[in-house]
């Protein structure tokens, strides 16, 4: 049997039809997978059929699955030159890779002007040392620890991204330095649920919401009730009965949200999360959640990450300069502040 049709049954097991209201003959479905970019990804959407709507469900799926696959740091795809290939090869050789990698990093380097360096996915020599110290203080907590200082900084001198050398004429990538190695993983789950959006509407799924481990990019309006989609942003404090803080209405809109209750370890009775600002080398330790609203999801994917490294009051000036982009930051003790236009879209 063909991994394409194994996803396609698991997708349908998922699938559950609900008579839409009005006259209107779509009617809504539901499809969730788990093992893409490590995480579960969800699709909530309109169509004439329970068969048509898991065509659009595998046309998703098997697209995430290609980005999954590209941008991977960890495995080894047969045929295919990943992201992880090309670390493999810093300070060797140029790597042959697809369009699509050239897109990301094209899109991660205008990232890295616009956040000032807060994001920056040639960051990885850093990150994997936090990884690793990380997922050992997970695996074994009484023995946790934090990665040391000097250990970083000497890693921190290995993530300059203009050593990130794109041929496009040739379709290459080449890490000039031998100790870089890329990681995408602040931006390149957003990109490629902005991509598979893309892919999917125009193939005529046009109603519909999907969200890839949180990061949500809907489409037009519910078809049945012609509403904005109703997006929850998570309460950051697991023991309150309040699930969501806020409910969104959101049409043709992505919603991003950092933040430090889901992977973090803990050391000496100090939890530590995955975020890591660029300048200190340490969990960024402003917020304990941050949200971006914008049509883009990786660039919302990418501002979740840059605003949440840094302060308030710096992050609020760049979002206000960015069009049609708001921004929700909560904080250690509990306040909440959003920027100028970020009220308009909370549920009435």
């Amino acid at each position: 049997m063909s991994k394409k049709i194994i996803a396609c049954l698991l997708i349908t097991v998922f699938i559950f039809p609900l008579t839409a209201c009005g006259t209107t003959e779509l009617k809504r479905y539901d499809a969730s997978f788990l093992e893409l970019f490590d995480t579960v990804t969800t699709i909530t959407g309109y169509a004439g059929t329970k068969e048509e709507f898991t065509e659009y469900a595998q046309i998703i799926y098997d697209n995430l699955k290609e980005y999954h696959e590209l941008y991977d740091i960890y495995n080894d795809y047969e045929g295919i030159n990943n992201i992880k290939i090309i670390n493999d090869y810093a300070g060797i050789k140029p790597v042959k890779v697809d369009q699509r990698i050239i897109d990301l990093l094209k899109f991660a380097k205008e990232a890295y002007e616009l956040s000032d360096g807060k994001v920056n996915i040639a960051f990885g020599a850093v990150l994997k040392i936090w990884h690793d110290y990380r997922t050992r203080g997970i695996d074994n907590p009484a023995e946790a620890e934090l990665p040391p200082l000097d250990i970083l900084e000497e890693k921190s001198l290995h993530t300059d991204i203009n050593k990130v050398i794109i041929d496009e004429k040739d379709s290459t990538v080449y890490l000039e330095d031998s100790e870089m190695s890329l990681d995408v993983g602040a931006i390149a789950k957003g990109y490629a649920t902005e991509q598979a959006a893309d892919f999917a509407y125009k193939k005529g799924f046009t109603s519909g919401s999907l969200s890839v481990g949180g990061n949500v990019r809907t489409l037009e309006r519910k078809a049945d009730s012609k509403e904005a989609w109703k997006i929850g942003i998570q309460n950051p404090d697991s023991d309150s009965d309040i699930k969501n803080l806020y409910i969104l209405d959101l049409e043709n809109l992505s919603l991003v949200t950092s933040g430090v209750y889901e992977r973090y370890y803990t050391v000496d009775g100090k939890q530590y999360h995955h975020i890591i600002d660029p300048e200190t080398l340490m969990p960024a330790d402003y917020f304990i959640s941050l949200s971006i609203v914008c049509r883009d999801s990786g660039m919302a994917d990418a501002l979740s990450t840059a605003v949440f490294n840094i302060p308030y009051e710096q992050g609020l000036e760049l979002i206000e300069k960015i069009p049609d982009t708001e921004a929700l930051w909560i904080f250690k003790n509990g306040d909440v502040k959003y920027s100028s236009d970020f009220e308009s879209y909370i549920t009435k």
